[in-house]
């Protein structure tokens, strides 16, 4: 079926002309939050995009899933023009307190370590607040085309386009495209059938979380603590309420999800401590496996991967979307910057640019949080040692604290211009 009858026959905008060759600049598959936000940092650009999405209603949205937003990832919120719709609806963190079990050097970072007028180190999102604001600016930008449900069965990579086969009420159409991106997920099928590789792991941990509510106000703090069986970080959110992400083996974290409220808030106390006082369970717990995942490339002709598609970290420190949403931003820059200069922005030598970018700092993060879980999952005395040397050190030295808060909200490496803007 030609693409005029699919537009004809489905809720999609009229497509630009195919005199050209193509329907579309740009096509992005996976409609979560960093495919929205990339096609959202898009909406000036003058590139006539399509969106698709396959599910109505993600699994994140399912299981409560909560995020923490970094100060960068804000800015480039600020900079697409969304951020006031998503704050109303978010809690702000203004201290983090980092902590190593019984250790009683407890690491207190606020705004003032980094000189920031404004209170705020960071944001906590439930998935659906980031989500539906993303969807309704989206929806609203005339060069985007939303399709969802739909799902991608088939591409094919030519030299100067990518035919696109979408399956939308069991009938196939077909789009072309100068560009196709991948913001489908960790298990990416757009990533697997372009062939290429992924190199990683899966931890010995899983991570259990779960929203509570503390009987004393949570003080916009966000804890990370580490225990022996591995981090444990308490997030805020409004209406008083906590996110946790409790991490621990497999086989402990299966147990503890197995175990009645009464008996999994006895163990939960033990972890989060008594200064919120006595805790209330709020709907169900949920456990994943955590894993490190790093594509061998972010690029191929007339491709690219963006967030989970193009890699995965341990969750500690909460980087996993906040790398999306700065490769979203990266890759708009790049393509928009590549789009006004007349350029093929699915050329190979263009999309380069947007790997040389994001790949080495992804990779930088990847292995920064790698070696936080396994310095401080474990008894080894030595290790034991070192690190907690290293936060009495962090406590102390000024430009050593100054350095790891500004990895850890996002203000290390090179700042997209939507972020700069503020």
């Amino acid at each position: 079926m030609t693409l005029t009858q699919f537009t004809q026959t489905t809720y999609l905008q009229q497509p630009a002309t195919d005199k050209r060759g193509y329907d579309y600049d740009l096509v992005i598959v996976g409609g979560g939050i960093v495919g929205l936000t990339l096609a959202a940092a898009l909406k000036d650009s003058g590139l006539n995009i399509l969106l698709i999405e396959a599910k109505v209603t993600s699994a994140s949205v399912a299981k409560g899933q909560a995020y923490a937003v970094h100060l960068l990832s804000a800015l480039i919120y600020q900079g697409i023009g969304i951020w006031d719709k998503i704050l109303p609806h978010i809690a702000k963190y203004r201290h983090v307190r980092l902590s190593d079990a019984d250790y009683p050097d407890v690491v207190e970072f606020d705004a003032a370590d980094i000189g920031r007028s404004s209170p705020e180190l960071g944001y906590v999102a439930e998935h659906q607040a980031l989500l539906q604001p993303l969807q309704e600016f989206v929806q609203k930008c005339p060069n985007v085309n939303y399709l969802c449900p739909a799902e991608v069965v088939n591409t094919q990579h030519q030299q100067d386009i990518v035919a696109i086969d979408i399956k939308i009420s069991e009938q196939i159409y077909t789009v072309r495209s100068k560009l196709l991106v991948a913001a489908d997920g960790s298990r990416s099928p757009i990533r697997q059938a372009a062939g290429i590789k992924t190199h990683g792991w899966k931890y010995w941990q899983s991570c259990i979380v779960a929203f509570v509510k503390p009987e004393k106000p949570h003080n916009d703090t966000a804890y990370e603590r580490f225990w022996p069986s591995g981090p444990f970080a308490i997030l805020p959110l409004p209406g008083n309420r906590c996110r946790i992400v409790w991490t621990a083996p497999h086989e402990e974290a299966k147990a503890l999800c197995a175990l009645d409220d009464e008996q999994f808030l006895a163990e939960l106390s033990r972890r989060y401590g008594d200064h919120m006082g006595k805790l209330e369970l709020l709907g169900d717990r949920f456990v994943f496996q955590v894993q490190l995942m790093q594509s061998d490339r972010y690029v191929l002709p007339r491709l690219a991967l963006v967030g989970d598609a193009a890699h995965n970290c341990h969750p500690v420190g909460g980087q996993g979307l906040n790398l999306g949403i700065r490769d979203a931003a990266a890759l708009a820059q790049v393509i928009q910057t590549a789009h006004k200069k007349g350029e093929d922005i699915g050329k190979i030598q263009v999309l380069k640019r947007y790997e040389r970018w994001r790949k080495l700092e992804n990779l930088t993060i990847l292995g920064f949080t790698d070696l936080l879980d396994r310095m401080f999952s474990n008894q080894i005395l030595p290790l034991v040692a070192v690190r907690r040397l290293g936060l009495w050190l962090m406590q102390r030295v000024p430009v050593l604290k100054v350095f790891a808060l500004k990895l850890m909200i996002g203000l290390k490496g090179r700042t997209p211009q939507l972020a700069q803007r503020f």
